[in-house]
Formats: structure tokens, C-alpha cells, sequence
């Protein structure tokens, strides 16, 4: 495709959708001679460039699917056909695609099904005669491929769910190692999701077809050869944390095993350390949710008690504990240390501010400083005690610009957010608050994981991914820089107010 559109010659449709693209020597053209197929050999499984580079010449030569046999270089069997040129470009009009099939192409292409590259190049030819050829849903060709992009994609979910890093040493340096084995040809094609989440970290990621390598230093993603599973490391330390951590969140009430095993096939479980615990947890969910349901009859503490080989308490230090040397963006090279969240494991209300300041990068604790005390002091008014809250910050470290020798408050950008998003994921996914407040557009962003104008949102709930209700008002940092002393005051009553309410809500959610 010669520009963004993809562009190609036009002819007369002659494929016919009820032959294919079978490959058979001799094939009858609807209104030609039987000829000798044209064979095409891509260097690759995940080809696309070869395959729209190919495609393009020989749409524009007018030459029909049937008469076109797909291959990878290094497969095994001989398929009918012969190596050669393709035929010159017919001279006729250029026509162009819509975007949504270069999408189709990018995802089905990786998909393992042989026949793919012979489908695209049949819905492609459709195309030429029909650009609106894409949006017939009730064309077979169109609803298999649109199912091999599907496919593809649920399994790069999958890869980015079940990937385990294990820590290996090396010379001295320190490698993070895991080993993935796809359905489909996607391990290039994720490779990108790696390099975004875990830029700082030097790790490999091996599969059967191949393997990838990044190296921080030089920001360079390399390939390799595939590999066994027993070229991967075993374990390493952080795994028992992993094993708290997922003891705890395990909630028997809510437990599917079908829909469990759909969404984590077993193939997945030699890589992922948490597994080992899923066939106990099973067996003695029904004892566990009955313990549950005699707790809340007797109105006694949900924290701590009913978690297997260990309570919360100790999976949320382990979390925290792993909290403390996280990399995952350039800001632990900012801050004096990682701000955790802290208060209740059982809390109604469940604060997400923005970041911590100087004063809380110092002594370690969220809201502690200048808009901390302004904090407590309109709680107090709510009558909220904070003591019964958690409260935790979307940034886990200070960011800050130096002036002089003061350090000024920096906003973090979305890269950071999302990259500090899964801490306070785990956070809310181990205590389960029944109602969360995001504290400014940095915390309303990580948590629904858009933009969010407080304005339009802040008087009324936001229903997050686990079903809970999210209320969205101003940081208290907002409500110190107003100057005006009139509008600073209306501001601050106006927090108040909406602190009641949430206090209300909670209480109503109880």
C-alpha cells in the first residue's frame, strides 16, 4: 500500500467468493484458461509488509485470488504453483481502501490460520469493486476474518495479562526473564505494549517462535531464536508476594471456574506463580463464602481473617514493600522515596489525590503537608474521621522542578499515571472500598482511565470497572492557589458540601 489510504490499480472483479483461494494447479478462471498458480513467499508468519507489498502488485496486474498461492519462507510441504514474477500493472485508475481493513489486515495476519493471507487478498479483491465491501456483515469472507482479528486480539490480552517477569542475574546485571506461549503470531506485535510498560527494565520475553529483548541503555528491542520452557528461569522471590497478594483478593462469592478457566486457559499456569493456589482456593471457596455471609450476619470485621495462609494485612505490606523499588517510569529517579497509601483495609470511603509533595516525599506519607491540613480540617467539618479512611495518591512519587533550592510541585503527565495506574489498581482491587473519591483530574484519570472534566462530573457518581461508585471533586492544592479571597472561601465550602454527601453515600452503601 503505497500511502496511508493504500492505494492499488483497478480491474473487473473476477473472483467469485464461492471458489476461495484454494490453491489448486489448474485452476478455471470464470472466463480464461486454466493456468499455473503464482506463487508468493513471505519472509515471515506476521508478514504484513510483504503481504500489502505483494498484494498491491498483483491486484494492480490484475491478477484474481485463485490464482495466487500464500506461503511463509521455511514451511514445510510443497505447494502447487510456480516462483516468479508478477505480471506488469494493468495501466487502469487507482482506487483506495477504507482504514478499517488496514486494521482488519494488521490484526488477521497474525493469526495462525494458513489461510489468512489467500482471505485478505479475496476481500481486498472485493474491494476493488466494492469499497463499501467491508461494512457487509453478512459476508462470509468479511465474518471469518473479522473473527481471526478478534482471535488476535483476545490473545494479546491474553499475553498481556499472563506474562511473568522472573529475575535472572547476569555478570552482575539483572535481566527480567519470562517465557509465553501464543496461540497466534503476536509476540512482534505486542512487543510494543512490553517496551511502554516496563521502558526502564531490561528483560526478554521468550516463545516458541521467537524471542524478543529489550535493552533500556541503548532503547533497543531485538529478536532472537524461540525457545523451550526450560530455557526460562523458575521463580525468584518476588513470587511469594505474588501468592499473598492473590490469596487475599480471592473472593469465593464471586468465583466462575467456567468462565475462570475461559479467561485463564491452564496452558497459562506454569508461568504464573499465583496459580499454584487456584486448585486449594477452589476447593474450599464454598466453606469460605459461607464464612463470609455468618461474618456479615454477625456484623463482624471483614479484615484479615478469612485469608488463607496469611490475612490483608500482610499481602498489603508485601504490596507495599514491592511499591517501595518500583521503576516503572522515570520518577523514582525524583523522588526521596515511594508514598504509599495508608489508612484501614476496611474503609466505606476509599481518597485518591493527585501526588505526593515535598513534605510527604520527606516523611513518607500522603497529605501531610499544606494541602494535607487543609484536608483534615474540611473532613473534620464533613464529619468524616480520617483515621476511617484510606487514602493514597494516583502518583506514587514527587515530581518537582528545582528553584533555587526549593523544589515547586511538577504535574505528571499521562505516561506517568498510567504507568503508576496499577498500584492503585491493586490497592482498591485487595480493599475493595464500596465508594472511592478521585481528589482532582489526575486521580478521576486513574482511576476510569479517561480524561474527566470535574465540572460536569463532580455532582454525581462515576461507576467504576469493579461496579463501585467513584465521586470526583477538587484537590485540596486547588483550593490553596485561589487568590481571590472571596471565590477561595465559596470553593472551600463548596468542598464541604461534597464531602458530606459522600459521607452520606458511604453511609447509605454500608
Amino acid at each position: 500500500m503505497s500511502d496511508a489510504n493504500g492505494r492499488y490499480g483497478n480491474s473487473a472483479d473476477l473472483f467469485d467468493p464461492r471458489l476461495g483461494n484454494s490453491g489448486r494447479k489448474g485452476e478455471l478462471l470464470p472466463d480464461g484458461p486454466q493456468i499455473d498458480p503464482l506463487k508468493i513467499t513471505l519472509d515471515e508468519p506476521d508478514d504484513f509488509d510483504g503481504w500489502r507489498d505483494a498484494a498491491r502488485e498483483l491486484v494492480m496486474a490484475g491478477v484474481p485470488p485463485m490464482s495466487v498461492v500464500w506461503q511463509v519462507r521455511g514451511d514445510d510441504g510443497e505447494l502447487f504453483g510456480s516462483e516468479g514474477a508478477v505480471p506488469p500493472p494493468s495501466g487502469q485508475p487507482m482506487f483506495s481502501v477504507p482504514k478499517p481493513f488496514i486494521d482488519l489486515a494488521k490484526a488477521a495476519i497474525c493469526h495462525s490460520d494458513p489461510q489468512r493471507f489467500a482471505l485478505l487478498y479475496a476481500l481486498l479483491w472485493k474491494l476493488k469493486a466494492n469499497r463499501r465491501a467491508l461494512e457487509d456483515r453478512a459476508d462470509p469472507l468479511v465474518d471469518r476474518l473479522e473473527k481471526l482479528a478478534k482471535e488476535v486480539r483476545r490473545d494479546a490480552h491474553k499475553m498481556h495479562a499472563f506474562v511473568r517477569f522472573r529475575e535472572v542475574e547476569e555478570e552482575g546485571d539483572t535481566r527480567f526473564v519470562a517465557f509465553f506461549e501464543p496461540d497466534h503470531h503476536i509476540v512482534r506485535r505486542e512487543a510494543g505494549f512490553f517496551v511502554r510498560r516496563f521502558a526502564t527494565m531490561r528483560w526478554s520475553i521468550l516463545s516458541p517462535e521467537l524471542s524478543i529483548h529489550w535493552d533500556p541503555v541503548t532503547e533497543t528491542l531485538s529478536e532472537g531464536p524461540g525457545a523451550n520452557r526450560a530455557d526460562a528461569p523458575d521463580g525468584d522471590p518476588l513470587e511469594e508476594t505474588w501468592r499473598t497478594y492473590y490469596a487475599s483478593i480471592f473472593n469465593p462469592a464471586r468465583l466462575k471456574v467456567k468462565a475462570m478457566l475461559k479467561e485463564m486457559p491452564k496452558k497459562y499456569w506454569h508461568n504464573m506463580p499465583e496459580t499454584a493456589l487456584v486448585a486449594p482456593l477452589i476447593a474450599g471457596a464454598r466453606a469460605r463464602e459461607l464464612e463470609m455471609i455468618e461474618r456479615a450476619r454477625t456484623n463482624l470485621p471483614q479484615v484479615g481473617a478469612l485469608e488463607p495462609g496469611g490475612n490483608i494485612e500482610a499481602a498489603w505490606a508485601a504490596l507495599r514493600e514491592e511499591a517501595m523499588s518500583c521503576t516503572r517510569c522515570e520518577l523514582y529517579k525524583c523522588g526521596t522515596q515511594t508514598v504509599f497509601g495508608e489508612g484501614p483495609l476496611n474503609p466505606r470511603i476509599f481518597f485518591v489525590g493527585e501526588q505526593p509533595g515535598d513534605q510527604e516525599d520527606l516523611a513518607g506519607r500522603p497529605f501531610v503537608g499544606p494541602a494535607g491540613q487543609l484536608f483534615d480540617a474540611a473532613l473534620e467539618k464533613a464529619g468524616i474521621d480520617r483515621s476511617t479512611t484510606y487514602v493514597t495518591n494516583a502518583v506514587k512519587h514527587f515530581k518537582f522542578v528545582l528553584r533555587g533550592k526549593k523544589r515547586i510541585h511538577s504535574k505528571p503527565d499521562t505516561a506517568e499515571i498510567d504507568a503508576c495506574r496499577w498500584w492503585q489498581e491493586q490497592e482498591r482491587a485487595m480493599i475493595r472500598p464500596p465508594l472511592t473519591v478521585a481528589l482532582g483530574a489526575t486521580a478521576a484519570r486513574s482511576l476510569t482511565g479517561k480524561t474527566q472534566t470535574i465540572s460536569k462530573v463532580r455532582d454525581a457518581p462515576l461507576m467504576l470497572a469493579d461496579g463501585s461508585e467513584c465521586w470526583v471533586t477538587v484537590h485540596p492544592s486547588f483550593l490553596l492557589r485561589i487568590p481571590e479571597e472571596e471565590r477561595r472561601r465559596k470553593e472551600r465550602a463548596r468542598f464541604v458540601e461534597d464531602l458530606v454527601r459522600i459521607r452520606d453515600r458511604a453511609a447509605a452503601l454500608a
